[in-house]
């Protein structure tokens, strides 16, 4: 398992619009075959802050999903809402259940 933690920060005015062009590309990224998960969650403290939880079978599949129009469309519609550009972090999954990486 190939998994991302993407942190955004939304500039306020944009918040909903942010949320809602999220949503659709999590619709769209859970129909891919190489997700596993893909959770969009905001922070209670401060709602202009959101992460992305991907979860891919392998890193090939991640690839992929950066090619997938809903991505793209994703990624070109958000970037002008940013207060700061995306950050993120990942990880390997400790037990590989199918050995894919």
């Amino acid at each position: 398992m190939f998994v991302l933690l993407v942190y955004v920060h939304v500039q306020p005015e944009h918040v909903e619009a942010f949320r809602q062009a999220t949503l659709e590309n999590a619709r769209g990224s859970r129909r891919e075959p190489g997700v596993a998960r893909f959770d969009v969650i905001q922070e209670t403290e401060d709602p202009t802050r959101f992460a992305l939880v991907e979860a891919y079978r392998s890193r090939d599949a991640h690839r992929l999903h950066r090619e997938t129009p809903h991505y793209q469309a994703w990624a070109a519609a958000v970037t002008p809402w940013l207060a700061e550009p995306r950050s993120r972090t990942t990880y390997l999954g400790v037990d590989p259940p199918d050995g894919d990486w």
